[in-house]
C-alpha cells in the first residue's frame, strides 16, 4: 500500500506513476501537482490535485472528461476499462444491468454525447462510497441532460474530483472515522416521514413539529445520544438534549446542535447534520475515555422551519428564554392548536419557561450546517467559516379584487388580484437585484377557488426578503411595501400584509471564527469565510451567547430544502475532524 510519506519523498516520475490511476489517463495532473510537495496531509494532496484540474485550460479539462468511459458502455462490456473504473461500475451493479436498463443507459449515453460532445461523468460510488443504485444513476443521468453545457462541464469536473478523492482513499488506505456513521444515521432518520411513501414515487421526507414522524425521530436521536455516552432527555418543547459532562461539575457549558424538523419534501442533511455530527464526535471522545474541560451540550432543536404552525425557532427560542406563550394558541392546517399538540406529545407547556439557559454558564454556541448553497461547491472547498447570518423579513400578502366573468369583463375594467400579484413578483425581483447579499423571493402564490373562466378575485402570496446588512434589508422591505401599495392603488385592489418573521442579521463572534478557521487550516484546508443567506438556530442563540457556524459543502449544484440535497462522507469526515479539533483547543 502506498503511503503519503512515500509520495512526498519519491522522485517526480515515481509520484506520477503511483498516481496514474487517480485521474483517468491524465498523467499531467499529478505531474503539475508534484511541485507542491511535501503535502502535510491526504487532504492537502487532494486539494493540490484538484487545483491543477481547476486551473487547467478548457481544452485540457475537456480532454480529461473525454478520457472517462461511458457508464455501462462498450468499453465496460469488452473489458477495456481501467481497473479503477471497472471496480467503480461494478460497485453500483452496472455490469448487472437488465436488458431494459442497458437500453436506457445506451440511449442516455447517445443523447448526452449528442448534446454535450463528451461522456456523462458520475461518481457512481456515491456520497457515502457504497455505490449508487442503477435507478439513482439513471435518474441523475436524465436530470443532468437538461443542464446547460457550461454548467455540465463544471459538474463533470466536480464528479471527476470526487472519483479521484475516493480513489486516493483506496490507494492510501484511508479509513473514515466519522463520515460513514454520520451518513448512515442521516439515512436512518431520513426514512422517517409524515408523507405517505407507500407508492413507487420518489421518497418524500417531511417531518413537521410534533407529528408522529417528528416524535419518532426525536426518540431515535435520544437513543443515539445515550449510546454515545451523554446524559439525554427530551424537554418540554420537544428539543432533544444531550450533555457530555466534564469532570468538574461546576464547569461552564459549550453548546452545539441544530434542528431536526424539515420542510415539506426536504433534504436529509439540513439541520440534522449539526446534530448527528456532534453525536459522532462525542461517541469518539467517550470511547477514548476523554473528557473536555467544559460540559458539551448537543441540542436537537425541535422546530426551526415553521412548517406546521408558521412560527420559526420554537426550540431555540425556548432555550434562550424567548418563547412567546401566545404561540400556544396558533393552529395548524387541521385546526389543532400548538398547546394541544404539545400536550398530546406528552410534554408540559407549563414547563417551557424552565428550559431557558443561564447565559452566565454558557461559553458559546457553535453550529455545523450544510451550506444550502453553491459557494463552497464553486470554490472546490469542503468547509467554510460563516461570518454572519442574514436577517430576514417575511410577510403573507392577501390581495382582494373582484371575481368576474373572464369572457365578458373588458380588460380595462378588471380588478384582477392575480395580475397584481404578478406585478408584485417582478417588483421584488427588480428591487432585490440592486444590492449585494440582498435576495427576495415569492415562494407561495395561490388563487383560492380559481377557475379557468373567472378573473381572479383573491390572490395570496408570500414575501421573503433577506440581507446580511439590516439597513439594506429594511430599505428593500420599505420600497417593496410602497410598491405594493402603488400597484394595488392603480389596479383598484385591496391588500393586507401580515408580518410573520422579522429577524435581524447576526454576526458571528470573531474569536470563534478565528478558532474554527485555525482548525480548518490544521485539517489541510484553506480558511474560507462566507455569509449565510439562510436562517439558522444560531440566530436565536445569539441572544444569550456568542455564536459561530461551520458550513459543509452542498452537492448537486448547492440545492437544499429538496430531496436532491446531498453531501459526502468525506466532507462529513473533515467537518467532524475540524469540530473535534476546535473542541479540544477551545479557548
Amino acid at each position: 500500500m502506498t503511503t503519503l510519506s512515500e509520495l512526498n519523498s519519491c522522485d517526480t516520475a515515481s509520484f506520477i506513476d503511483r498516481l496514474r490511476g487517480i485521474y483517468e489517463h491524465s498523467p499531467w495532473i499529478p505531474e503539475r501537482a508534484a511541485a507542491a510537495r511535501p503535502f502535510a496531509s491526504v487532504t492537502a494532496l487532494k486539494q493540490a490535485l484538484q487545483a491543477v484540474v481547476s486551473n487547467a485550460t478548457l481544452d485540457e479539462q475537456l480532454g480529461l472528461i473525454r478520457a472517462h468511459p461511458e457508464l455501462a458502455g462498450k468499453a465496460a462490456i469488452s473489458g477495456q476499462l481501467t481497473a479503477e473504473s471497472t471496480h467503480e461500475q461494478a460497485k453500483s451493479g452496472l455490469h448487472l444491468c437488465s436488458a431494459e436498463e442497458f437500453a436506457t443507459l445506451h440511449q442516455l449515453n447517445a443523447d448526452y454525447n449528442a448534446r454535450f460532445g463528451f461522456p456523462f461523468i458520475l461518481a457512481v460510488k456515491g456520497p457515502d462510497g457504497q455505490g449508487l443504485t442503477r435507478r439513482a444513476i439513471i435518474a441523475t443521468f436524465s436530470r443532468r441532460l437538461k443542464n446547460q453545457r457550461a454548467d455540465e462541464i463544471a459538474e463533470c469536473l466536480r464528479q471527476i474530483k470526487r472519483i479521484a478523492e475516493l480513489r486516493i482513499n483506496d490507494l492510501l488506505g484511508v479509513t473514515l472515522a466519522f463520515g460513514p456513521q454520520v451518513m448512515q444515521w442521516s439515512e436512518q432518520i431520513g426514512a422517517i416521514s409524515d408523507a405517505d411513501n407507500s407508492g413507487d414515487q420518489d421518497f418524500d421526507l417531511t417531518c413537521a413539529y410534533l407529528t408522529p414522524a417528528h416524535q419518532q425521530t426525536a426518540a431515535q436521536l435520544l437513543a443515539w445520544m445515550q449510546q454515545a455516552g451523554m446524559e439525554a432527555c427530551i424537554d418540554a418543547i420537544g428539543n432533544v438534549v444531550g450533555v457530555y459532562r466534564a469532570a468538574d461539575a461546576d464547569a461552564p457549558t459549550l453548546m452545539t446542535g441544530s434542528h431536526y424538523d424539515t420542510v415539506r419534501n426536504g433534504g436529509k442533511y439540513d439541520g440534522r447534520l449539526g446534530i448527528l455530527l456532534p453525536i459522532a464526535v462525542v461517541q469518539h471522545l467517550h470511547q477514548r475515555g476523554e473528557r473536555l474541560p467544559y460540559h458539551l451540550e448537543v441540542v436537537g432543536f425541535a422546530e426551526e422551519e415553521g412548517v406546521r404552525f408558521r412560527s420559526t425557532f420554537l426550540g431555540s427560542n425556548a432555550i434562550t428564554g424567548r418563547f412567546d406563550p401566545a404561540l400556544l394558541d396558533q393552529t395548524d392546517a387541521d385546526g389543532v392548536t400548538m398547546r394541544d399538540a404539545i400536550n398530546a406529545a406528552g410534554h408540559d407547556v407549563h414547563a417551557i419557561a424552565a428550559i431557558a439557559r443561564d447565559p452566565a454558564k454558557l461559553l458559546a454556541f457553535v453550529e455545523v450546517h450544510i451550506e444550502q448553497g453553491p459557494v463552497l461547491l464553486e470554490h472546490d472547498l469542503p468547509l467554510g467559516v460563516v461570518s454572519a447570518i442574514a436577517g430576514s423579513s417575511r410577510y403573507l400578502v392577501e390581495l382582494t379584487g373582484l371575481a368576474s366573468h373572464a369572457g365578458t369583463t373588458p380588460m380595462n375594467m378588471r380588478k384582477d388580484a392575480a395580475a397584481a400579484a404578478a406585478e408584485i413578483v417582478l417588483l421584488v425581483e427588480q428591487r432585490c437585484t440592486q444590492a449585494l447579499a440582498l435576495v427576495g423571493t415569492v415562494g407561495q402564490l395561490h388563487v383560492p377557488n380559481g377557475s379557468v373562466n373567472v378573473v381572479p378575485g383573491v390572490c395570496r402570496l408570500s414575501l421573503d426578503i433577506r440581507a446580511a446588512d439590516d439597513a439594506v434589508r429594511l430599505a428593500a422591505v420599505n420600497d417593496i411595501k410602497q410598491g405594493i401599495a402603488r400597484i394595488c392603488a392603480e389596479r383598484q385592489i385591496e391588500f393586507t400584509l401580515e408580518s410573520i418573521v422579522d429577524v435581524a442579521a447576526v454576526p458571528c463572534a470573531p474569536r470563534l471564527m478565528q478558532q474554527l478557521g485555525a482548525a480548518v487550516e490544521r485539517a489541510g484546508l484553506p480558511r474560507f469565510d462566507l455569509l449565510s443567506g439562510a436562517g439558522h438556530d444560531a440566530m436565536a442563540m445569539a441572544a444569550i451567547t456568542d455564536v459561530a457556524m461551520l458550513f459543509t459543502r452542498c452537492g448537486n449544484g448547492g440545492i437544499s430544502h429538496n430531496p436532491l440535497e446531498t453531501m459526502t462522507a468525506d466532507d462529513a469526515e473533515l467537518a467532524s475532524q475540524v469540530l473535534l479539533d476546535f473542541l479540544r483547543n477551545y479557548q
